[in-house]
């Protein structure tokens, strides 16, 4: 049985810390996730290593036991020991320098399974030489759904299909943009017998040509001609729900000017029966093309003003 050295696997000093394990095990682990190098085997048996290594240095009882055991491997081999057979007793000065152990690697280190000979035999413990893995979780599924405003307003359902299996998912009105439902056990199969993964769905609500959402409130813009704008009057408004209502501009708006309309904005997630407001920025529109009656009023009407 070959001895794995797991700091050359990741690739990091006996001295290490945790922090330094884990950051070195993340990136080698995402370069050779068997996902990113589909039917590629060398990098599928690496990501297998790099886990076996990270499994063990990064618990700090497995890595005590680890380092002893490294520094007296070839004392182990000799005794020709296996998981269930108790080794013999190494005493320092006794027979080497190797630290005295006597007893069932399985009762040391819990059966892991799943993992090389090597980590078998010490770390995860074999019954008649015979490998036992516990039932463990399927892969988890994770995937982006992409949904309109309105959607996202309202609610809505969407089925599609996964494994050749139909999913039906509902989105409840006033859902946020990035959030993550989670449908139990619609993942990979479970190993060993484990539960079924799970399928986590991250929603995306698309940009809106008129509106924009911060929180529960909606915010627009509203044309207003000019003489509305100075005269005062109503503009119609066609909402998200699809209703048009008409705001009342009072005389001499200015352009900017922001009006608030209470509960016309989005569905809260956690109370439907709630709704945020809408917000309407009045954008003032001067009047293009005029005719020569029109310019001569505006001229009146400059002489006017300058006169008082």
């Amino acid at each position: 049985m070959e001895f794995k050295d797991y700091y050359k696997i990741l690739g990091v000093d006996k001295n290490a810390t945790k922090d330094d394990i884990k950051k070195v095990f993340r990136r080698l682990a995402k370069k050779y996730h068997p996902d990113k190098n589909p039917g590629d085997k060398a990098s599928e048996e690496k990501f297998k290593e790099v886990t076996e290594a990270n499994e063990v240095l990064s618990d700090p009882e497995k890595r005590k036991k680890y380092d002893q055991l490294g520094s007296n491997w070839k004392q182990y081999e000799n005794a020709g020991a296996d998981a269930n057979n108790r080794y013999r007793n190494y005493q320092p000065g006794n027979q080497g320098d190797g630290a005295a152990y006597s007893g069932n690697f399985d009762e040391l280190f819990g059966n892991v399974g799943g993992f090389s000979d090597f980590f078998e035999s010490f770390f995860g413990g074999r019954t008649s030489n015979t490998r036992q893995s516990r039932p463990r979780k399927g892969k988890d599924y994770e995937a982006s759904l992409s949904i309109s405003l309105e959607e996202a307003h309202h609610g809505t359902e969407k089925e599609f299909t996964l494994d050749g299996k139909k999913i039906r998912i509902k989105i409840t009105p006033g859902i946020e943009h990035g959030k993550k439902l989670r449908l139990k056990q619609q993942g990979s199969e479970g190993i060993s017998g484990g539960e079924k993964g799970d399928l986590y769905i991250n929603i995306k609500i698309e940009n809106h040509s008129h509106f924009e959402r911060n929180g529960n409130d909606l915010y627009c813009n509203l044309d207003v001609d000019l003489y509305t704008a100075v005269l005062g009057g109503k503009k119609p408004l066609k909402t998200l729900d699809g209703k048009t209502i008409n705001v009342n501009i009072p005389p001499e708006t200015e352009g900017g000017t922001t009006f608030r309309i209470k509960e016309m904005g989005m569905h809260h997630s956690n109370n439907p029966n709630l709704k945020g407001d809408l917000f309407v920025k009045v954008n003032v529109k001067l009047p293009k093309h005029l005719s020569h009656k029109e310019i001569e009023l505006f001229k009146e009407l400059s002489l006017i003003r300058n006169a008082k």
